[in-house]
Parts: structure tokens; sequence; C-alpha cells
């Protein structure tokens, strides 16, 4: 029998690299299991990524059992830079350094003064120049709990109008404002979408008719919604499933609270800090609202949060809104270089440009996945929405399935639409431009519109784990948890992108093969390649 040589110490360097193995495993599952028996029953994140992250660096995250991820998930949006980019740690260790306070309640110091010169610096044309800053609790939602008491303050009214599908925080009143609220206090307005467009119909006419809605619950003095202390809409919904708002919708929405002295809020918790293609998202549509709710990537990765608001809003009285947490140093030095490095390395066009090609690209994919229902999003911000398996919806009119306006434009006969919701459609679709074919109220549609199909969280999850067996951190959101979204960090390279989207790819045709859908997978990787380099 022959015998094989051994390298003096090979054979323990082996050992040693399993043991080292199988203790790290053993760590990472220790700790998971510590915090199943220990952490609160509201825990979201760690129960769909079962992940124990130990290092960091721009877009990739490696676990305590040595395995590496890309994240696309960037902190729900916060991390603009990634992980610990060099110029946020170079910040942070600049302000540990030079012994500076790091609680000062809201206190002036030169960290907090050159925080707010940078973002002025930043902000949309028409508000820098008349604009105050409120320091809030170090999240999101406090801030909109501080809009919200602002403009009440200001006008001396207290109803607030929001938009379906909406989300702005987790504590109470900004949650009577999201699109899951139980107990209502908040009036709820219709928020343009062309997939599940709320009134069938999508584009520009959908997003005309949602207008009009607004326009007829403000100025009809029997729609039981007085005139509001304000409103509050997100540039793109989020967590309502990546939906970008139209930009001539974004206008008239600017024009119907001005007409009727309403402020304006726009919550950019998520969409700002260039995430969208902008530095902020409604610059896309060239709007300065009243109010602007600030979180997330302001912060370069610590808590931090601000509303911004015309001066004449500035009601409050001293301790009107306070907080402990509201000067927190080192989230003002970390945010502070992440506005600064985003604006001059014009990232905001980076990911206009990289964000264009991978929606470009995952639309081709949809194409070749029945599973896939939509893809959406503006910028760095992208959601792929999952469907039940199938042909497409049934086809309709304006009044519904069934209803007395057929696909082809001709009066239908019984079903839930009935004659006079025809007319009604009649009417609506007049005001857009369209019009009635005859007398009798059927509608000349341009083309039948097709129902999308229901919409699957299960196959949402299914891509989630999937992409996390192939080392790709994804979240997801939508009205029914059916949006698998990309929020991938600023800094993204070309190749990395187009790792992000191979492994997406692969998690999908993995999820579509179990059921019955396919493609071949070497071919899109090329393709892709090709395309997003």
């Amino acid at each position: 029998m022959a015998v094989t040589e051994t390298a003096p110490g090979e054979a323990m360097a082996g050992h040693t690299a399993v043991e080292e193995q199988s203790a790290a495993r053993s760590a990472h599952e220790g700790i998971l299991r510590r915090q199943s028996a220990r952490e609160s029953a509201a825990r979201t994140y760690a129960r769909a990524l079962p992940i124990v992250p130990v290092r960091a660096r721009g877009l990739t995250i490696e676990g305590a059992d040595g395995r590496r991820y890309l994240d696309c998930l960037s902190g729900a949006g916060t991390l603009a830079l990634g992980h610990n980019h060099p110029v946020v740690l170079e910040a942070i260790r600049k302000v540990l350094d030079s012994g500076a306070p790091l609680h000062v309640l809201d206190l002036a110091t030169p960290v907090k003064d050159a925080f707010i010169t940078e973002l002025f610096r930043t902000l949309p044309p028409g508000l820098a120049d008349h604009a105050r800053v409120q320091f809030c609790g170090p999240a999101g939602t406090d801030a909109v709990e501080a809009a919200f008491k602002l403009v009440r303050a200001a006008t001396g009214r207290n109803g607030m109008l929001a938009f379906a599908g909406a989300y702005h925080g987790m504590t109470s009143g900004a949650l009577e404002a999201s699109g899951d609220a139980f107990d209502v206090r908040v009036a709820r307005l219709p928020y343009p979408q062309d997939y599940r467009c709320p009134f069938g119909v999508g584009g520009t006419h959908g997003a005309e008719l949602a207008a009009r809605w607004t326009e007829s619950v403000l100025d009809d003095p029997k729609s039981g919604v007085p005139l509001p202390a304000g409103m509050i809409l997100e540039p793109v919904q989020g967590e309502g499933g990546v939906l970008p708002a139209p930009d001539a919708w974004m206008r008239r929405m600017r024009q119907i609270t001005a007409d009727r002295s309403i402020p304006l809020i726009a919550d950019e918790v998520q969409t700002g800090v260039g995430r969208t293609g902008a530095f902020w998202a409604v610059e896309h549509s060239g709007i300065t609202p009243d109010v602007m709710v600030l979180s997330k990537a302001i912060g370069g990765s610590l808590p931090l949060a601000v509303v911004v608001y015309r001066d004449e809003l500035d009601v409050w009285e001293p301790g009107a809104h306070a907080g402990t947490f509201r000067g927190n140093q080192l989230a003002m030095a970390a945010g502070t270089a992440t506005m600064a490095y985003v604006r001059e390395n014009g990232l905001t066009e980076r990911a206009a440009t990289l964000g264009a090609r991978m929606l470009d690209q995952l639309r081709g994919l949809s194409r070749e996945f029945s599973v896939i229902g939509d893809v959406r999003g503006r910028g760095l911000m992208i959601g792929v929405e999952m469907v039940e398996e199938g042909g497409e919806g049934e086809e309709w009119g304006v009044a519904g399935p069934g209803g007395s306006v057929g696909p082809d434009g001709s009066g239908g006969s019984g079903g839930p639409g009935g004659s006079d919701e025809g007319h009604v459609a009649a009417g609506l679709l007049g005001s857009v431009g369209l019009s009635s074919a005859d007398g009798a109220g059927a509608v000349v549609m341009p083309g039948p519109i097709p129902s999308p199909r229901p919409a699957s969280p299960e196959l949402a999850v299914a891509v989630q784990r999937e992409c996390l067996r192939r080392g790709l951190i994804v979240e997801l959101g939508g009205r029914h948890a059916s949006v698998v979204r990309l929020l991938p960090p600023l800094t993204i390279t070309d190749e990395q992108a187009t790792a992000v989207l191979d492994r997406l790819a692969d998690a999908l045709a993995a999820v579509a093969h179990g059921h019955g859908r396919g493609v071949g997978r070497p071919q899109q990787r090329r393709r892709w390649s090709e395309g997003i380099g």
C-alpha cells in the first residue's frame, strides 16, 4: 500500500481549520438561539435573515459563521455610503479624539453648526433661504410627530391628509397616517400607481383621477373632511411597495395645498440623500414643500432625525417638542461627512444612471418569469412585485369585471358594474380626455385593461430565502409583503450591481422553476454582465 508523506504541521493545520469552522458555526447558532429565547416577538428582520453580522464594509457583510453577503437592505436605506465608509469613520474618530461632549441636548456646538450648514446647502431651492430646523428624538417617526404638531400649532387646525399605502413610522400619530392604521383620525387619499391603480386606469389618467379625488374631498362641504392642518406624502412610497409618485401629480398636490393654505409635508426619511437619483426626491418634480421630515441617511449610519420647515411656520413655544437624545454629536458628524461625500462625488447622478440600468435589466427578466407582476422604482430604490402563477387577470373596463363597460368599450350586462357605474366611469374618463361612445353611457377605452394577478407574499418570501442562500440580502415590502426590495448603497460598483442582479436572477429562477417556469441562466448572466458593466 502506498504511503503519502505529509508535510510537518499540514495535518494539524487542516484539523485546526475544520475546528475553527465548526466553532464559528456553533457560535453563530448559539447567538441566534439566545436571541430567539430572549428578544421580543416583535423582532422582524432577524426572523427572515438568520445571520449574525460581525464585520462589514461597503456592500459586504460577513457573518459569525464566516459567510459573506451582499447587503441590499442597507439598514432599510440608512447606509447611503454602505457599511463603515472611511469618511464616516474618520468623522466619528475626529469627534471622539477631540474630547468634544457626546451628549449636549439642544446646545449649540461646532459639530451641529457644521451639520446644519451642510444640510441647508443641499435643501431644495426656495426652502434653504427661509428654513428652520428642529432636532428630534433619533428616529424618523419622532420627526413625523414633530411635523404634525408643528402644522397643527401653525394653522390652528387638527386633521391631517395622508395616502393609502403610506408608512410614516411606528408611534401613534405616525401610525394614524400610515396605510395599516386601525384607529383612523386621518383622511385617506388615493396614491397614484400603474400596476394596481385604484381606478383601474393607471398612467397619467389614473394620476389625474387621484388628483381630482383630492380636490373633491377638500372642496366638497359634505365630504366629511374639514380643512386639514397639513398633508403628508412620500415622493416614493417605500414600505407601500416602491411606488414613485408621478412628477405631474406631485406638482398638482403642491398646487392644491398651496391654493388652500395647507402645509405640505414631504416624508424624505427613506428617499433622501441621493437615494432616488436626486438629493431629495421632491426635486424630481421641482416642488418645494413647506416641511421636510428627514432621518436614516442624514445620520451617516447613526440615529438622527430632523424636521426642516419654512420659518413662517415656526410658532413653537420653548419645549414644545423636545427629547433627551436630540443632540447626537457622533451622528451629526457622520451625517455631515455623508451628505458632503454624496454631493461632492456625484452619487445622486450615479444612483439615477445605475438604477435605470438595473430597472431595465429586471424588466427584461419580468418578461421571462410570469411570477413577476411588476418591476418599478426610482434610482437605487427598486421593487419587484411577486404575483400568483397563471395568465393575466380578467380584462375589464373601468366599471369593473363583468360590469356595464366591457373590455371592447361596449355595454356589458349584469355583474358588479351595473349601469349606474357605467355612467360614473364615463364621467370620470371624460374628465381626463376619454370620451363616451354614445348616449347610452358606454365608454370608449384605449384598450382592454387587465386586472393584475393577486400578490404572492409566499413567493416573495421564497425569493428572499433563495437570495440569502446565494449570499444576497434583500428586503420585502408592499401591501401584502409581496415586493422584493433592493436598497443598495449609493457606492455600489458596476461589478457589484451585476453580482446582485445575477444572484437575484438565480433566486427568481429557482422559485419560478418550483412553479413550473424557468429560463436558461448562462445566457441570462452574459446579457446582464454586458448590460451593467
